[in-house]
């Protein structure tokens, strides 16, 4: 057995941050979990933030308590969703705390900008599903409010934190792939795209590729945590590109479904897929890590579970995640359906509200019950992973006989058997940190004590055990 290595990965997610340790051994990895914060957008002003500075000091407290414990840190790697980004001015100091993406601010924008530059343009260049929050359609809000006259420098979230750990400035390249500003084939910016929309090019860095180091801990932060001079290496920046990486792909034949909050469901490849059916079908093609290509599709997920949840709290009803999921499968109709992606459920004030007002719109009729709204949701979920995995066999014409399950999804046991059952694929679940295992593992290729990929893969597949469901005959 080698010497043990010891990296840390930051993980902001929908409601949360972490940070946790892992331990690499020669043989398998193992993790323990430091330190957990509230990661809940603000809204103020009529807007929906980012509450940044408050993220980052709970950061530099979760490194305080790594420092404490006197354990010999060879690295350090961030992962947050896509698309939302700091401005920076003249001074390197930043403009205001980063929009949120859920913020209503873009809601009229891809109109203006398809006018400009034709979604098909966009996505001949970039693959890139069309979402409307997506970076381009931000940055359009911003230049309109004026905002981008005082920026100099924009840095996705990662890139945002790492500045402040390292004092080094780069956008790293899964997180800009998620932008719809990246040249797909390039990997790099296209600039013709931003100069037709009058978005200045030099506020975007250089692109720095998974495994490399943005910097190391500045002096200032060497002070204040009591850790010594560490690199911050550019993980899988993008947490689905984390997730990825961390996920023990079984053949190829299969295909992933990062399933929390959003569900990303999709294959690995080596280049982009980008034609008619892509297009039509609304896929994208996501940086991947060490030159690969996530080709996906971008579902709503148990975020309507987690809505649900909250909105019949305010209602007064105290439930748990294993109550209505419990209610969902007992549920006395088990017909009904949504879209998952319907508009309706962006940013409802009301969840169950708005699950009714889609059944009642598409001709279904009203769910009664907390179990049938939240079967509603669950068979919406389920249909779409069905629905995407048929599209992905058309476009590429190779079979999916597995889909691999990772992140927080797979605690949903319902959820698991439903989509076995309703995709007549098998389900292989596992594991459910793979957001923070992919980013590890990158960083120990980037410290050579992994050699590639499918060397960390199989380590992560001998450290987690995965389970197995099958469709019911």
């Amino acid at each position: 057995m080698g010497e043990e290595i010891y990296n840390l990965a930051f993980d902001f997610g929908a409601s949360n941050g972490r940070l946790m340790l892992s331990k690499y051994d020669g043989y398998k990895i193992s993790l323990e979990e430091i330190y957990r914060f509230p990661n809940e957008p603000v809204r103020a002003g009529g807007r929906l933030y980012w509450d940044f500075l408050k993220l980052f000091s709970e950061l530099k407290v979760g490194l305080k308590m790594v420092s404490e414990r006197n354990i010999n840190i060879s690295s350090i790697g961030i992962d947050t969703w896509g698309v939302d980004y700091g401005l920076l001015d003249k001074n390197d100091r930043l403009i205001s705390n980063p929009v949120h993406y859920r913020d209503s601010r873009t809601n009229k924008i891809p109109e203006k900008v398809e006018k400009i530059v034709p979604f098909q343009e966009f996505y001949n260049m970039t693959g890139i599903q069309f979402l409307q929050f997506n970076t381009v359609y931000q940055l359009y809000d911003d230049l309109e409010s004026g905002i981008l006259r005082n920026a100099k420098t924009l840095l996705f979230m990662p890139d945002l934190f790492s500045f402040y750990l390292t004092g080094e400035k780069y956008n790293e390249y899964t997180i800009s792939s998620t932008s719809q500003m990246l040249d797909a084939n390039k990997k790099n910016w296209s600039y013709d795209i931003l100069d037709k929309l009058c978005i200045a090019k030099n506020i975007l860095q250089e692109i720095i590729m998974p495994g490399n180091i943005y910097g190391c801990l500045s002096s200032d932060i060497r002070d204040e945590t009591g850790l010594p001079k560490i690199p911050v290496i550019a993980v899988g920046c993008h947490d689905t590109a984390s997730a990825v990486a961390g996920t023990p792909l079984s053949s190829h034949n299969s295909a992933y479904l990062s399933c929390g909050t959003w569900s990303l469901l999709g294959i690995e490849t080596q280049k982009p897929i980008i034609d008619e059916n892509s297009l039509k079908f609304n896929f994208t093609n996501e940086g991947g890590v060490l030159g690969t290509i996530r080709f996906l599709k971008n579902i709503t997920g148990l975020w309507l579970i987690q809505q649900l949840r909250r909105s019949w709290a305010n209602r007064g009803i105290k439930l748990d995640f294993p109550d209505i999921i419990s209610r969902a499968s007992s549920a006395k109709n088990a017909n009904y359906y949504i879209d998952p992606d319907d508009e309706l459920f962006m940013a409802p004030d009301d969840m169950g509200d708005a699950i009714c007002r889609y059944c009642m719109k598409t001709g279904q009729g009203r769910p009664d019950n907390i179990g049938d709204i939240a079967r509603a949701a669950y068979n919406g979920i389920t249909k779409h992973y069905k629905e995407t995995i048929e599209n992905i066999e058309k476009i590429t014409g190779n079979e999916i006989d597995t889909v691999n399950i990772v992140g927080g999804g797979i605690r949903d046991e319902f959820l698991l058997k439903q989509t076995a059952s309703i995709t007549g694929r098998k389900i292989l679940a596992g594991p459910v940190e793979a957001s923070i295992l992919g980013n590890c593992i990158i960083q120990l290729m980037a410290l050579k004590a992994i050699k590639n990929l499918d060397e960390g893969r199989n380590i992560i597949k001998n450290s987690f055990p995965l389970k197995e469901y099958k469709p019911m005959q």
